[in-house]
C-alpha cells in the first residue's frame, strides 16, 4: 500500500514538473532582413548547440517532393538524424545527389534514379547545408539544412520567422541563407515571447 502510494506521489511530481517546464517554454518570434539578397524568404534561423544537451533521433520524417522537374520545397531545415523522403510525382526519372556537406566533399552522396511514383530515403547525420542537385536536370536545385537542436524556423516571404517551445535560457542564434553570410546572435529565453531582429548581409 505504501509503496503504490510513493510510486503515485513521485508520478504527481514528474507530473507537475513537466508541465512546469512546458509552461515556461517560449517562443523566439524575429524578423529577417536581407541586405543585398534578392528575397528575405527561405533563410534558417536556428538555435545552435547547447551544451552538454543532446537531442533524439526525430521519429517523424521529412518528405522533399520533385514536380515539374522542381524540388518541392526548396529548403528544408531538419534536426540531425532526420530521415528525408525523396519522392518522384513527375512521369521522368530523376537523380538526387549532393556534392558535399557544409562543404566537406566526403560526405558526398548520390540516391541514382528515383524514378516516377518512387521513394528513396537518406537519414541526414553530419551537421551543415547540403545543396540537393539532379545529374538529368540542371537546372534543378534545392538545399536541406542539418542542424543541432530541434528550435529552428525558416522565414516567410517577408522575412518573418517563429521558433516554438524554447525552454528558459541564453542561446546562440544562428542563419543560414542560400546567398548570405551566416549571421550569429545571442538571444536570452524567459518564457512567453522574446523578440529579435536580424540582418542578413550578402
Amino acid at each position: 500500500m505504501k509503496t503504490s502510494r510513493r510510486l503515485a506521489a513521485v508520478a504527481i511530481f514528474f507530473e507537475a514538473v513537466f508541465f512546469v517546464n512546458l509552461a515556461q517554454a517560449g517562443e523566439v518570434k524575429g524578423k529577417v532582413s536581407a541586405a543585398g539578397l534578392k528575397s528575405a524568404e527561405n533563410i534558417a534561423v536556428y538555435i545552435d548547440a547547447i551544451p552538454g544537451k543532446k537531442f533524439d533521433h526525430p521519429v517523424d520524417r521529412v518528405s522533399v517532393d520533385q514536380r515539374n522537374s522542381v524540388f518541392i520545397p526548396h529548403t528544408i531545415v531538419i534536426l540531425r538524424g532526420t530521415t528525408v523522403d525523396f519522392l518522384n510525382s513527375d512521369h521522368v526519372a530523376h537523380n538526387v545527389y549532393w556534392p558535399s556537406i557544409n562543404g566537406d566533399k566526403k560526405l558526398r552522396h548520390s540516391l541514382t534514379v528515383v524514378s516516377p511514383g518512387q521513394k528513396k530515403s537518406f537519414e541526414f547525420d553530419d551537421l551543415g547545408s547540403a545543396q540537393l542537385l539532379c545529374n538529368l536536370h540542371p537546372e534543378m536545385v534545392a538545399y536541406i539544412v542539418i542542424v543541432p537542436t530541434p528550435y529552428f524556423a525558416l522565414t516567410g516571404s517577408d522575412g518573418t520567422f517563429t521558433i516554438k517551445d524554447v525552454p528558459p535560457g541564453t542561446y546562440t542564434l544562428k542563419t543560414w541563407s542560400e546567398d548570405g553570410k551566416p549571421t550569429t546572435q545571442t538571444v536570452t529565453v524567459a518564457g512567453a515571447t522574446t523578440s529579435v531582429e536580424l540582418t542578413v548581409n550578402k
